[in-house]
């Protein structure tokens, strides 16, 4: 697993760098409508590629957000690593949204599965089959099974996981990043619930999004 960077991505560096050397161009040469443009496109890489800390709850039995962003679906899907019918959360972020993923309790990845595919709108349905994915599969505290997919969208053109299989994560933990708009599913084990309702706004490692049920917590 590689050491989490904070406050700026790396991998926006090189965009970052590049949008602030045009500005200085274009400012030196006098181009002021240029400049402008150059300016805004600068705070654009710059607010798209921040990395915030966030304080992650520590109550037991709960499951937080993968991403920013809003709670597009909270229905049953086929689990795309074993099969089942589950109940599935869906987060859609958009462009203004931070987007680095962090993991929503703390577990240890079993399988990694990367898909390429197409660039349709993240929040339809289909992007869950058709578009560009990569889907992990890992084991909570409780050697439950569950499942969670970055999803690229219309304008992403690049998912990042920093995870590998056999990593140990904790919750609230920094494990990749897809850049522009995008979507993470996740999907819950028998013995959680979902806390969230469609239309919702999340935030990444704080907000909670599942809760082990009674009877689950009374097995453990």
């Amino acid at each position: 697993m590689q050491k989490p960077h904070f406050h700026i991505r790396p991998e926006g560096l090189n965009i970052i760098s590049l949008t602030v050397l045009v500005t200085l161009v274009f400012s030196l040469l006098g181009w002021a409508f240029f400049s402008i443009i150059g300016l805004v496109a600068s705070f654009f890489a710059l607010n798209f590629f921040r990395d915030p800390e966030r304080v992650t709850p520590d109550a037991p039995g709960v499951a937080v957000a993968p991403a920013d962003g809003r709670v597009v679906k909270v229905e049953t899907m086929q689990d795309p690593f074993t099969g089942e019918q589950r109940t599935a959360i869906c987060i859609f972020m958009n462009v203004f949204n931070v987007h680095v993923n962090r993991f929503p309790l703390t577990g240890t990845v079993q399988a990694i599965n990367y898909q390429p595919g197409k660039f349709i709108n993240a929040s339809l349905d289909k992007a869950s089959l058709d578009n560009e994915r990569c889907a992990l599969h890992f084991e909570d505290e409780d050697r439950r099974g569950w499942t969670m997919v970055q999803i690229a969208g219309l304008l992403a053109r690049r998912i990042v996981c920093y995870a590998e299989t056999g990593d140990k994560l904790s919750r609230g933990q920094r494990f990749g990043l897809i850049k522009l708009g995008s979507r993470v599913d996740l999907y819950l084990p028998q013995g959680y619930e979902s806390k969230v309702s469609v239309g919702e706004k999340t935030i990444a490692g704080q907000s909670i999004i599942a809760r082990k049920t009674d009877s689950a917590s009374g097995s453990t």
